[in-house]
């Protein structure tokens, strides 16, 4: 239960790795909105991450736009002298202003994919990257084949170990995966969120499922109420982009809450705290699936790490969750 391979690749990991999206603090999309956690102690993400290491994780995950590369920075500085026993993951695609901190766009051209990746080895200070991900959602048949191409090339120059795509674009990503070395999918995956056809795609082709949004950006931590607020510097606030549902007007969307009401008990089970209960879905959901909640602090480390000790939840309890949400999946397909 404690580690899981990262598909084809045959790299062990720690069942729970850490998304590193929050630790790389502020950050603008190319309309001006938020799109990060908001302002961050950098000494604190660095304790944190050291923590998570004496504890048994061995997998980060991060991306060159997260704080325009500042998140790669502070992780390559929490890993050092523990290079070997760490496996890391970053995302390409995205482009942005290091000085404003801003997205500017979108590049999967060859030469660029090529100059993000070497950016990332010097902003992380590492050799090669273990897992290479592109980071756009949607990119069109014809372009995923030069994309292919040139993680193909990244891999045989020995700079990165391995590719996958981070999209819930099941028909693209079944494409994508049937001509390339892919070996992982990143999609959202959490108990109000099922995604059918993606862990299909996994399961069928022995990918991994590398899982963001595993406690709906917060929702599943049980913290929030109605009547909480978030503030506009947080990605979640009054101002978010329209992809999150899981607040809206800055605050708990009442829909996805009531639904949480639900099935809390059950996530609660056998002493778990909700987060350790959403973690233990996810892991139940398939033995491809390795969830990544993000951090912030040492505590929020901590008891995601100990999730791990109660394990999976069982399958009266996942199928009860069942009965009680009915179909609740999004499918996502792009007609080409």
């Amino acid at each position: 239960m404690n580690h899981r391979l990262l598909g084809k690749s045959g790299i062990k990991v720690s069942a729970l790795g850490l998304g590193c999206w929050p630790i790389g603090g502020t950050l603008t999309n190319v309309e001006g909105k938020q799109a990060s956690y908001g302002i961050v102690n950098d000494e604190e993400s660095i304790k944190a991450i050291h923590r998570a290491i004496d504890l048994g994780v061995n997998f980060f995950d991060t991306a060159d736009v997260y704080g325009a590369g500042h998140s790669e920075e502070i992780l390559g500085e929490a890993i050092k002298g523990y290079r070997d026993d760490i496996v890391i993951a970053t995302k390409f695609g995205n482009t942005f202003e290091r000085k404003s901190r801003r997205i500017t766009g979108t590049n999967t051209k060859p030469d660029y994919i090529r100059k993000a990746c070497e950016l990332s080895l010097k902003r992380i200070n590492i050799d090669y990257i273990d897992l290479y991900w592109l980071h756009i959602w949607h990119v069109p048949k014809d372009d995923l084949i030069s994309v292919k191409d040139t993680l193909d090339d990244l891999q045989s120059d020995g700079l990165i170990k391995s590719y996958g795509w981070s999209t819930d674009l099941s028909d693209l990503g079944e494409y994508f995966v049937k001509n390339s070395n892919c070996v992982a999918i990143e999609h959202e995956l959490n108990v109000l969120h099922d995604m059918r056809e993606i862990i299909d795609l996994c399961e069928n082709n022995n990918l991994a499922s590398v899982n963001r949004t595993v406690l709906a950006m917060g929702l599943l931590t049980g913290k929030y109420t109605a009547n909480s607020k978030l503030p506009n510097n947080d990605v979640r606030g009054k101002n978010a982009p329209e992809w999150v549902k899981y607040f809206k007007n800055g605050k708990p969307d009442p829909e996805w809450l009531k639904k949480l009401d639900s099935i809390k008990e059950i996530l609660m089970s056998d002493g778990r705290t909700m987060v350790q209960g959403a973690l233990a879905w996810v892991w139940a959901r398939s033995d491809k699936t390795i969830p990544i909640p993000g951090f912030k602090t040492i505590k929020q480390v901590e008891e995601n790490i100990q999730a791990m000790e109660f394990g999976p939840l069982n399958e009266d309890q996942m199928r009860e969750i069942d009965d009680i949400l009915g179909e609740r999946n999004f499918i996502y397909t792009i007609d080409e």
